[in-house]
């Protein structure tokens, strides 16, 4: 193993070390022009424009956003195809599905990048868009370039920029279930070097969902956010960008309807709150044959779940998940960009660290301790029955969760005639470490035969301890691009590698306190921590063959075919019993393969048609959780098709206060989603209908939208907690108005 890892290091320093030794050698004639390129980072990471990389890509501009009223990046599930996103319980959830490939808790299988920033935690995925300039969305493994927890695709979002553009933008929105959705955004250039751009959001969303045990609202949300973005020109070739983003969110919880009786009801109270912050630095310094970009980030996140994990109107227990995370980053890129040289290259250094404090408390209460704890152990000695204490008290947990990681890259593109040849490699080495307390101070009354109490035993719990876990992966891609000429386009294949980082999933720790306990009492056994808690890392290999074609004028075609074979699967699961926590397992071999289509159809100068089909067959190979072999199921979560259809139509006057009229259809489809692993319970695949009209006159617009026109009844979760079934009901019809007015 150390002769593996000695030798990868060697050939990867080579291959990052040639281009930057070779650096030295160009030579140092200043160019008259420099063209300065665009600052995402999937430009600073890519050699070509996206339709030219042998990879499946889908861009939303801002125009694209506006027309699918796109608030949150739920909004674009489906459009992408392949891509779901659903709505349901909290926005710590943020789950995301790409090709079969997905999670539902702690590390996301989908990156996502905030002007040029790799947001580390994916509880701050699921955020409110505003004044966004385009959403990127590439599917298939991208850890090569872009490292840990990219393995189903990336998402790149890119601000407006206030040396670009120069605006006032300021919207008001309001309809069914919606209080009040306000956003303004203020882009101004102070110079010919320096612009500014300041943009403000706040949501107040009415519940549709009612706690009938209380007659609260279930579903009710508050959120606000800023961001401050600046951009310096300091000089022709160096240019500076910093963005600085904080959000408050506040939701009321959860739409969980228990099946037994049809009604959403429980007793305790559920919320998630969260605060967060990041401000990301881009330098960058463009040279006479390559461009130096660094990118350095900090974030903070504050939230807080708490929930009644149960979901009936009896107490048994509750969770609270408080947690603080501060992470930095930083990445170093050096990318060619030689003009008519037939060879280009870039190559990259990447770190990162990050700490989480987590307070994680599970309460029981009276019924859960009669019923998970005296009726067990009663019913194991019934002779000498026990007695609690009390009728409530704490399983406490605290936990620090330090993880670091860094990463060294490359990657080379070859143009030889026709083709396009790309070569990439990433050595990626990270240590993730748990340090966990464990306590509990109670006690118990044990009577005997007669009824009298026969004595008192305390249970005093203090457990403290570490685990450690570390792993050094090598990820290859390899890709060819066939060119069938510029106004024809292109077919593609590649080979990648992905990964998703293995960890420690702090939710099983009730479960583990709860056997301790247990087993203190007589009636358990001793647990090993590091098996219950601990996962290990998710890799696959992507095979994908495509196109993009522009046959005739005003049509263009996007198509995919891909296979993955994915091993150690990161799956969530409802553990069978009455356990308290949800389990993260491996599972031991899964594969997914699929299709993708997309057609852009402009059939006149007012009319422009889009249709994307997703379709994805995601099964397991080999799984056995222990009691049942799962080989042939499918995937439980994963869409297996995703369908958009839309249609525009847009008419301008000159001379008219209406100045353009918009018309948009749509419809979604997604479906069918499997629940469990043994494929026992599914939602059967549903359509959607939406439109939206918008009049423009000047400066002002207003638009009309609905969106599950036909009120279609169908369900965004499923799960069984305690041996009872829960699900969560969608949405149903909203139709509201959004007035815009742009200065």
């Amino acid at each position: 193993m150390k002769t593996d890892i000695t030798t990868a290091l060697t050939a990867l320093t080579a291959m990052f070390c040639i281009p930057v030794a070779a650096l030295a050698h160009q030579s140092a004639t200043v160019r008259d022009t420099i063209t300065l390129p665009e600052y995402n980072v999937v430009a600073i990471k890519q050699q070509d424009r996206l339709l030219e990389q042998p990879l499946a890509a889908t861009l939303l501009t801002a125009a694209d956003l506006e027309q699918l009223n796109a608030t949150a990046l739920r909004s674009i599930s489906d459009v992408v195809p392949n891509f779901y996103m659903p709505d349901y319980g909290s926005r710590i959830t943020s789950s995301i599905y790409v090709r079969g490939i997905g999670a539902r808790i702690d590390q996301p299988a989908v990156g996502l990048i905030v002007d040029n920033v790799a947001i580390l935690n994916k509880n701050a995925y699921d955020f409110d868009l505003a004044d966004i300039a385009s959403v990127e969305m590439l599917r298939g493994p991208q850890s090569t370039l872009f490292g840990r927890n990219t393995m189903g695709g990336l998402i790149n979002i890119s601000t407006s920029s206030p040396l670009r553009q120069q605006d006032i933008k300021l919207t008001a929105e309001t309809g069914t279930h919606l209080r009040l959705r306000v956003r303004a955004a203020v882009n101004r250039r102070l110079s010919e070097k320096f612009g500014i751009g300041v943009s403000a959001n706040y949501t107040d969303t009415r519940g549709e969902y009612t706690n009938h045990y209380n007659g609260a609202e279930v579903d009710h949300e508050r959120s606000g956010g800023v961001r401050v973005k600046a951009e310096w020109r300091v000089k022709p070739r160096v240019r500076v960008i910093n963005t600085l983003a904080a959000s408050l969110l506040h939701q009321s919880g959860y739409p969980y309807e228990y099946i037994g009786s049809g009604e959403i009801a429980y007793d305790d109270t559920c919320y998630y709150r969260r605060f967060a912050l990041t401000d990301g630095l881009t330098v960058s310094h463009t040279y006479n044959r390559y461009t130096l970009t660094s990118v350095t980030s900090v974030q903070h996140l504050n939230d807080n779940l708490t929930l009644d994990q149960d979901f009936l109107p009896t107490d048994y227990f509750t969770l609270t998940q408080a947690q603080r995370e501060t992470a930095v980053t930083q990445d170093v890129v050096a990318r060619s960009h030689g003009g008519d040289s037939p060879y280009g290259w870039l190559g990259g250094v990447f770190g990162f660290y990050k700490q989480m404090n987590m307070n994680a408390p599970v309460t029981f209460k009276d019924a859960g301790i009669r019923t998970l704890i005296e009726n067990h152990r009663n019913q194991a000695n019934p002779m000498y029955p026990i007695r609690w204490d009390t009728r409530s008290f704490p399983l406490n947990s605290d936990f620090t969760l330090p993880t670091w990681g860094v990463a060294l890259y490359h990657e080379s593109t070859l143009r030889a005639g026709q083709f396009n040849l790309t070569a990439a490699l990433r050595l990626d080495y990270e240590h993730a470490a748990l340090h966990y307390h464990s306590y509990c101070a109670t006690g118990y009354i044990i009577d005997a035969p007669d009824g009298e109490p026969y004595r008192h035993v305390n249970i005093d719990i203090d457990d403290h301890g570490r685990l450690n876990r570390h792993h050094l992966t090598l990820l290859p891609r390899f890709g060819a691009v066939y060119n069938l000429g510029r106004e024809t386009g292109n077919v593609y294949a590649n080979i990648s590698k992905g990964y998703k980082s293995g960890g420690y999933n702090t939710q099983m720790f009730s479960e583990v306190l709860q056997q301790r306990l247990m087993s203190i009492m007589g009636i358990g056994g001793s647990e090993d921590i590091d098996a219950i808690v601990g996962y290990r890392p998710e890799k696959s290999w992507n095979y994908e063959i495509g196109a993009h074609l522009w046959p005739i004028d005003g049509l263009g075609l996007e198509a995919a075919v891909f296979y993955i074979d994915c091993r150690d699967q990161q799956l969530t699961m409802f553990p069978e019993g009455t356990t308290t926590g949800r389990m993260m397992t491996n599972a031991g071999q899964t594969r997914s393969m699929g299709a993708e289509l997309t057609i852009h159809w402009q059939p006149a100068t007012d009319w422009n048609l889009t249709a994307s089909y997703g379709l994805t067959d995601a099964r397991f190979v080999h799984f056995y959780d222990g009691r049942e072999n799962y080989a042939g199921k499918r995937l439980p979560y994963v869409p297996a098709n995703t369908l958009f259809v839309q249609g525009i139509y847009n008419h301008s006057w000159s001379g008219k206060t209406i100045k353009s009229l918009t018309a948009e259809v749509n419809l979604r489809g997604t479906g069918d989603i499997y629940w469990n692993e043994a494929n026992t319970q599914r939602q059967p695949f549903y359509l959607l209908p939406g439109a939206q009209i918008t009049a423009e006159a000047g400066v002002v617009s207003l638009s009309v939208w609905g969106r599950n026109l036909t009120a279609t009844h169908y369900d965004t979760f499923y799960f069984v907690s305690m041996g009872n079934e829960f699900v969560q009901r969608a949405k149903t019809r909203e139709i509201g108005a959004t007035l815009t007015v742009k200065l």
